[in-house]
């Protein structure tokens, strides 16, 4: 009986306490990833990754996600969970294009080379 009573209450525990550990995970500030994004883009830019007319296009969608981050600080209440959801959501998703972009059969070339 002292079994099956310690395997609830173990159960229970991780059951609490898991998704306490996933919501944990710190939200890095927008100013950090934009400087990151923007970073990865030039540096893409820089060694051939992307050219010019990507690069121009990423940075266009990392502005576009600058002013509605924005918008949704000025709007009331702030910036709810919700909106941090999506922001997060879209942030990776940027991440992940920008991955893909310097990946592609599209090779920008330095200057040099045109």
């Amino acid at each position: 009986m002292k079994r099956l009573t310690l395997s609830i209450l173990a159960a229970s525990t991780l059951a609490v306490a898991v998704p306490a550990i996933a919501d944990a995970q710190p939200w890095r500030p927008i100013g950090q990833r934009v400087a990151d994004l923007d970073r990865r883009i030039d540096m893409g830019e820089r060694n051939g990754g992307l050219t010019h007319r990507e690069a121009r296009s990423l940075r266009i969608d990392l502005h576009g996600l600058v002013r509605l981050e924005d918008r949704y600080r000025a709007s009331r209440p702030g910036l709810t969970p919700a909106e941090r959801a999506d922001l997060d959501r879209r942030f990776n998703a940027l991440s992940a294009r920008i991955h893909w972009e310097k990946r592609d059969a599209d090779r920008g070339r330095p200057s040099r080379y045109r």
